[in-house]
């Protein structure tokens, strides 16, 4: 018999639907090699999340407070449950299950929703190059610390956990609220355990975490993190339509399409975007990266175009959004 095995991602609801999703496979899943691994056993567990076998067509079973809802998996094994939910539900992070059968044998496995909590503002952020070093103009490096530097290796930006931080609690006046946080990224949901796990151990806010299409061999895996990026672009617009009544600030970087991006964003939703915010990776400015910023900022959104948080930070509190 095939294995099974399943993995969920972190879901959202607004006021009228649920969103869940994650992948079947007839492998193990990215998410059962170790992460902490040093050297060469390192770059063997990362090299083995890609060595995967999504299970298409496989029948899945949600359930979450008295909603039970079957779908079945695309050819690529992926899962997304968007069903209606107008059910009253509290703000805060809730849990959900997941169950699949296949035959006499079956896997459960349980996620979690977010309900935001009232607020005026969401945070849409990238992740490489944004808050987690990963040198993504420099293909060579970029491979090197991928494999060979686990997850307690990795390094994150100064001052951006104070930066994530502060823009989490911005305008709330409770301390168990929290502004809403999406990380939006071009790495494939292979990664997804590496990059939950890196920000739980350098206390970023919890996050919906959304990666792009999962990749199944070593040959796929020396492309990561390249190709098209459109897709985050309709995974950002796919956020702001979810929760048009709150207003963005949106974080990424220089090395890939971050400002492209972006600005088209700012274009489709003249009135949801605070802020956009973009590191500068190399020593200096990009002419280009400039210009867009500066047609962003015509368009009423304010930008910073930043090497180091601490700028940032005061740009955010100079508008007022910390």
């Amino acid at each position: 018999m095939s294995k099974l095995d399943l993995k969920l991602y972190r879901g959202y609801v607004n006021d009228q639907e649920l969103i869940v999703s994650g992948h079947v496979f007839q492998s193990w899943a990215p998410d059962k090699y170790r992460l902490d691994k040093k050297g060469i056993r390192h770059a063997v567990s990362i090299l083995h999340m890609f060595r995967i076998k999504p299970f298409p067509n496989v029948e899945v079973s949600l359930i979450f407070k008295d909603l039970r809802v079957s779908t079945k998996t695309l050819d690529d094994g992926f899962f997304r449950f968007t069903v209606p939910y107008n059910e009253f539900l509290e703000s805060g992070w809730h849990p959900y299950q997941v169950c699949c059968k296949l035959n006499d044998f079956g896997i459960v496995n349980y996620g979690e929703v977010l309900k935001p909590f009232k607020s005026k503002l969401g945070i849409i952020s990238d992740i490489d190059d944004t808050f987690l070093i990963s040198h993504s103009n420099n293909f060579v490096k970029k491979l090197y610390v991928l494999l060979l530097r686990n997850v307690n290796r990795r390094k994150i930006f100064e001052d951006v956990v104070k930066h994530y931080k502060a823009l989490s609690a911005a305008g709330q006046t409770n301390e168990q609220a929290f502004n809403s946080f999406f990380y939006v990224s071009s790495s494939e949901w292979n990664l997804y355990e590496f990059i939950e796990t890196f920000a739980r151990l350098h206390e970023l806010p919890k996050a919906v975490i959304k990666l792009k299409k999962i990749k199944t061999g070593i040959s796929d895996f020396l492309f990561t993190g390249r190709g098209s990026h459109d897709h985050k672009f309709f995974k950002i617009k796919d956020i702001i339509m979810f929760y048009p009544q709150l207003e963005y600030v949106l974080l990424g970087d220089d090395s890939q399409h971050d400002p492209q991006i972006y600005e088209r964003i700012c274009k489709i939703f003249p009135k949801n975007i605070k802020a956009v915010y973009i590191r500068q990776t190399s020593n200096s400015k990009k002419n280009k990266v400039t210009t867009i910023l500066a047609n962003v900022a015509s368009m009423d959104v304010a930008t910073c175009y930043y090497q180091f948080s601490q700028k940032a930070i005061e740009h955010s509190k100079s508008i007022n959004i910390i």
